[in-house]
């Protein structure tokens, strides 16, 4: 699979990712285990996680967001995500074949982005990060804390580049100018949505990256699977043990109009094309060559089966959704 260079560093992914998301959520650790060696067999080398991805954040998100105590989740262990990449890099003695990104969900002063990547490198049982990114903008502490304690990390050989996630173009560039104004390591990466129901970044942030050199990552180009066409208005319906019944707030993203009436024009494509709708979906996102990556979900090994014929995919010009 190509390799691509995530911005001016020396880190080299996968043109296709796999997110790491739902391990421990809506998958087990030995079905968990069964994709990670299949997407590497498939020449997928980046993963990604978070902190704060795992079964028992998961239920904790409901009970404080919902007001919801019930157990959605496959583990209630915390942190599952990490963990579980964690005991498959010490089961498969593997560490060298992948690139290993994570990210920091908390506060972003100096000693608690200390506190964090400690953590992650216990939780994944290694010792360094190869790319760690701040999760989203926190307005409650300056930039320039945040970019301190990732150069000290970035230093100690902890972690090999950085970057951020959610960041808006402004709030990428408000990054670049206080690493420029202090002769610190840049951000060399980004990870935002990008999906057919979520185009946002190609007005600012895609072209900003593009001047920078910095290395575009997308997640969700099934929109958390509502593009893959299971979904329907009725929020009543939504299947038990999905993304949008583990995490309800996708709904809040993706239920309306507009979405729906994309949808019906993939599902439109998908059937005079004959190409599934996941499948096209992905298509379409990994036709952008300004993004460095795609990441996937995955829950079932058909999952990364779609994502890897979709990198075959030759999307065409007159394919308009």
């Amino acid at each position: 699979m190509e390799q691509r260079r995530v911005g001016r560093s020396d880190v080299f992914v996968s043109r296709l990712g796999l997110g790491c998301v739902t391990f421990g959520r809506e998958i087990d650790e030995a079905e968990s285990f069964r994709l990670l060696d299949q997407a590497v067999d498939g020449g997928i080398t980046l993963l990604d996680t978070a902190e704060g991805y795992g079964g028992g954040n998961a239920q904790l998100y409901r009970q404080r967001t919902l007001g919801v105590s019930d157990v959605r989740e496959k583990s209630d262990e915390m942190h599952s995500s990490e963990k579980i990449i964690g005991r498959w890099l010490r089961a498969r003695g593997n560490r060298e074949q992948v690139v290993i990104q994570t990210k920091i969900s908390g506060r972003y002063e100096k000693a608690e982005i200390a506190r964090a990547i400690e953590a992650s490198l216990t939780r994944l049982q290694t010792d360094r990060i190869d790319l760690y990114l701040l999760h989203q903008f926190d307005a409650t502490v300056p930039l320039v804390e945040a970019i301190e304690a990732l150069e000290r990390a970035a230093q100690a050989g902890k972690i090999r580049a950085f970057g951020c996630s959610n960041f808006s173009a402004a709030q990428l560039r408000e990054a670049l100018r206080v690493n420029q104004g202090r002769g610190l390591h840049r951000f060399e990466a980004i990870q935002s949505v990008y999906s057919l129901v979520a185009r946002e970044i190609e007005q600012e942030l895609i072209p900003l990256c593009e001047r920078q050199q910095i290395g575009v990552i997308t997640y969700s180009p099934l929109a958390a699977g509502f593009l893959s066409g299971k979904y329907t208005p009725d929020r009543q319906a939504v299947p038990k043990g999905s993304r949008f019944d583990v995490i309800p707030g996708h709904a809040d993203l993706y239920f309306h109009e507009e979405s729906f009436r994309r949808l019906d024009r993939l599902r439109e494509l998908s059937a005079a094309t004959g190409i599934p709708m996941a499948r096209l979906a992905l298509g379409w996102a990994l036709k952008n060559q300004s993004i460095t990556s795609v990441l996937i979900g995955a829950t079932t090994p058909a999952h990364i089966a779609n994502g890897l014929e979709a990198l075959q995919l030759r999307f065409q010009s007159d394919w308009l959704i």
